[in-house]
């Protein structure tokens, strides 16, 4: 139906998450048809740049292209406090709030045995390694998913013999949010989790 130039291009955009094949197939058109060869170099060569000089930060394994880390290397930060989170989007999340000013630790996703994720493919030694008399509370922010729960709670039973305070962000009604809209087991974290005013 295309050339095989225009289905090679649309069959790696189609490899991107969230994208399917129609589009992949916008993209492809938009790329070819509206942007000039001079924008199209700029995106290649920010492609490449951003894949060729970004690494992962030696402490807290977020994705970097300085060592350590812009927030590994913060003066400013609370050294006692580990934020354990999934993905780099994570920490973006959590930084746009300006309400927690600690440390973190990607694992770079979550068990999951039908997968075959486990303990070996994340993060985990390399957040045991950095624990230190410094370190008081690890926070779990993995997602309230079965992987994210299971994740937590097994680190969680690792730290438990080494006396580190581990806590987990609280889930529940988001702010806005009709209960009357909310599932069941969104309303039971919520009252699970519920504190004093």
């Amino acid at each position: 139906m295309h050339a095989p130039a225009i289905e090679l291009l649309i069959e790696q955009f189609a490899q991107l998450p969230g994208i399917g094949r129609k589009s992949a197939e916008r993209i492809a058109f938009y790329l070819l048809e509206t942007m000039s060869p001079e924008e199209v170099g700029r995106m290649c060569e920010a492609i490449l740049t951003a894949k060729n000089s970004i690494s992962f930060c030696p402490e807290c394994q977020n994705l970097t292209d300085e060592v350590p880390c812009g927030i590994c290397s913060s003066p400013k930060r609370d050294r006692s406090v580990i934020c354990v989170v999934e993905s780099p989007k994570d920490v973006v999340a959590i930084e746009k709030t300006n309400e927690y000013n600690g440390l973190y630790h990607v694992l770079h996703g979550v068990l999951s045995p039908i997968d075959g994720v486990t303990p070996d493919d994340l993060k985990i030694k390399e957040l045991l390694l950095r624990l230190n008399t410094e370190v008081k509370e690890i926070i779990m922010a993995t997602n309230p998913t079965v992987g994210g729960t299971a994740t937590a709670v097994y680190i969680q039973k690792l730290l438990q013999p080494m006396g580190v305070k581990v806590t987990r962000i609280a889930h529940g009604i988001p702010v806005g949010g009709d209960l009357e809209y909310a599932d069941e087991v969104t309303l039971a974290k919520a009252l699970e989790g519920r504190r004093e005013m």
